[in-house]
């Protein structure tokens, strides 16, 4: 009964488009009127608790620093040093494209920040050089997913927080699976270029590549500062995150001069609104968890689905689908706050590393942000490229079928998720 008032009141608040963020509050309100244990009052504690977590303080910084990124022109400077690189293939913008949002993921730690600064740039360079306007919407949708998979990643903190694993863990165990999802999509790029016989940029130019890295390094070791300083014990995350902004506003106000002193207050702003957004989703999803949790439905869900399998691999895959499912209609964030403690039992009564199983979930649930109706980066791709999101589907559609390939060898091998923290943090494992 308490089952399907949670989830069927959820569902319906989804299709009737109200945002997730509110959804999830109102859909714990008829559980109240049917169960005079809990209150009001209650579960606002609960919602004020998800607060008390100082990892989730580096939420808006990581927001503030992309914004300052995006802001200053930091961009160009890596789409120049990615044009360099790769504009001599077939293809070459599709190219740069989804090596600079591979650069740009190691950033900001934010998709839509991606998609909305990458594609403000090279959606409109492509479509004037004659790239299908629906393939050109695709690649820069799909690419800007890395942008919660390479570290630094904002999804990555909120798992950290929720299920108290490593941030530093997860940001080593994200980094071969988010390059792996960067060259399946610029093999895919290569046929589509040489199939339609899209333009190379430019002959190989060793030159410009000398001239164009020099002028991307001193944006380029931002993740070396962040994620160095993690691993190395430096810094915590959110200590990490104040350093990202304090370098991004260094660059921006002092070396390039690209932003004036009185834009840094519009900047704050614009975190705010977007990191209050974040961060209210956060509570109303953990008070939704709380009342999942409250009816013990994760202990009916890992016995009914333990019986299915005692295998991991296969578990996994069950758990993923899971996750793919939910990311189509609803941000990373809640989604995290409420999936990954309700799936957690499941991963642990089948022996899956919790690495294994927090970069799996992360990987499926940045998937949502291309899939509708949710697909956030395939509307601000769309609303850039001047079309209806739908449109652009079936090329879509192709890019995921190869990213579902990559994460299923990421569920198959854990391996790939694993190197990099049994290398560098074996105590962690």
């Amino acid at each position: 009964m308490v089952g399907i008032l949670l989830f069927g009141g959820l569902i319906l608040l989804i299709v009737l488009r109200i945002p997730v963020a509110y959804a999830l509050a109102l859909a714990v309100v008829p559980v109240l009127l049917v169960e005079p244990r809990l209150t009001p009052v209650m579960l606002l504690q609960r919602m004020l608790k998800s607060y008390d977590s100082f990892i989730l303080l580096s939420v808006p910084f990581f927001i503030m620093a992309a914004n300052v990124m995006n802001a200053s022109g930091i961009t160009n400077k890596l789409i120049r040093f990615s044009k360099a690189l790769v504009g001599h293939l077939p293809g070459g913008l599709a190219h740069v494209n989804v090596v600079v949002s591979m650069f740009f993921a190691g950033i900001s730690g934010s998709s839509t920040a991606d998609a909305a600064g990458i594609g403000s740039v090279l959606i409109p360079a492509m479509i004037k050089e004659k790239y299908d306007r629906f393939f050109t919407v695709a690649v820069t949708a799909c690419s800007s997913v890395m942008g919660v998979i390479i570290p630094p990643s904002i999804i990555m903190v909120v798992w950290g927080g929720v299920s108290n694993t490593s941030v530093a863990a997860l940001f080593l165990a994200g980094f071969v699976p988010g390059v792996m999802v960067a060259l399946s999509q610029m093999g895919l790029v290569h046929i589509f270029s040489i199939k339609r016989k899209y333009p190379k940029e430019h002959a190989m130019d060793w030159k410009e590549l000398g001239l164009s890295f020099k002028a991307a390094i001193l944006p380029g070791i931002t993740p070396v500062i962040i994620i160095g300083g993690i691993v190395g014990g430096f810094v915590t995350p959110t200590e990490a995150s104040l350093l990202a902004v304090a370098y991004a506003l260094f660059l921006a106000l002092f070396v390039y001069r690209t932003i004036k002193p009185g834009r840094v207050s519009g900047l704050l702003l614009e975190t705010a609104k977007l990191g209050g957004l974040s961060l209210f989703a956060v509570g109303t999803a953990s008070i939704y968890g709380w009342v999942l949790a409250y009816y013990r439905l994760p202990a009916y869900m890992v016995e009914a689905i333990g019986y299915i399998t005692s295998s991991p691999t296969v578990m996994l895959f069950i758990i993923v689908g899971l996750f793919l499912i939910v990311g189509t209609f609803m941000d990373a964030i809640p989604a995290i706050v409420i999936m990954t403690p309700l799936l957690m039992p499941l991963a642990e009564h089948a022996g899956i590393h919790p690495l294994h199983y927090a970069i799996s979930g992360i990987v499926a649930l940045s998937f949502g942000l291309i899939t509708p109706p949710y697909g956030l980066c395939l509307l601000i791709s769309s609303e850039i490229g001047g079309i209806n999101s739908m449109d652009a589907i079936k090329e879509v559609g192709i890019f995921l079928a190869i990213m579902l390939l990559v994460l299923s060898a990421i569920i198959v091998f854990p391996g790939l998720t694993m190197f990099l923290p049994r290398l560098f943090m074996p105590e962690f494992l």
